[in-house]
């Protein structure tokens, strides 16, 4: 079992956008102790694709039975598994037709053998921090390698795929299906951090930065700090904010047990 006890928040900023579209949470399994879920969704023109990725994740993490083992790639397919349905469910929605929504999605689980699973679409992004250093960020290259491979596109038009309505990785887009970044890591300690964030706060700041707020603050003090510089650097054009941040922290020290014998007379 884990040599750690978790820290753990969420926060969010409207940053200067007419209304809040991302979505993020926390959960516990209902049916794996000790495994804990992080969802962020980073909504575009609406919460509809956001919301929807909040229900969907619950729903599917509830219903995750362990076995006798952890199984990371079960583990890793569930996470891709939560973003495909959502996608099918937007698709099949009456009132996205008319806006066509579509969200980014981050997403993580750890395991109480920790361990550490997460999954990606488009700009949102997982981090995994040990003390105030960036020991993993997650990007878009194995989508433009996908483009590329599998696309067959040119290296520098899957490069720009932001710019193409036709090529944007995003849940909701109804000209391409998602593709899901997928990863794990084994080893995590006390000491160690993860944060999921969604564009309108990464964008802002280097890894390093992050990595530091986080491993000197507790995850609220650590999040109003991030969401205050942001909103400084932004200069009036902030998007939305919005942040999961997960600790591992070494539990406190045990107070000595001490029990009382009787003493057995000399004789």
């Amino acid at each position: 079992m884990s040599a750690y006890k978790i820290e753990a928040g969420t926060a969010q900023h409207i940053g200067n956008r007419p209304q809040q579209n991302d979505r993020v949470a926390l959960y516990t399994a209902a049916q794996a102790p000790g495994y804990v879920m992080a969802v962020l969704a980073d909504g575009n023109s609406s919460p509809l694709v956001s919301d929807q990725v909040l229900l969907t994740s619950k729903h599917l993490f509830d219903e995750y039975r362990v076995g006798d083992s952890v199984n990371l790639p079960r583990l890793q397919q569930l996470l891709a598994n939560i973003a495909l349905e959502v996608h099918q469910m937007v698709k099949m929605n009456p009132l996205a037709a008319a806006t066509e929504p579509q969200a980014a999605l981050a997403l993580m689980v750890l395991t109480p053998q920790a361990q550490l699973v997460w999954a990606h679409v488009g700009d949102a992004r997982v981090y995994r921090f040990r003390g105030e250093a960036c020991a993993m960020r997650s990007n878009d290259t194995a989508y433009v390698e996908h483009l590329v491979n599998h696309d067959k596109l040119p290296l520098e038009a899957a490069k720009k795929h932001r710019a193409s309505r036709l090529l944007n990785n995003a849940l909701g887009n109804r000209l391409k299906d998602p593709y899901v970044s997928t990863g794990s890591y084994e080893g995590l300690q006390a000491g160690d951090a993860l944060m999921l964030c969604s564009d309108g706060l990464w964008q802002l700041f280097r890894p390093e930065e992050l990595a530091a707020a986080v491993a000197r603050n507790t995850p609220r003090q650590a999040a109003e700090r991030l969401i205050n510089k942001a909103g400084e650097r932004a200069q009036g054009k902030g998007d939305n904010a919005s942040m999961a941040i997960i600790k591992l922290v070494s539990p406190p020290p045990e107070a000595p047990g001490y029990t009382v014998q009787k003493m057995r007379r000399a004789v």
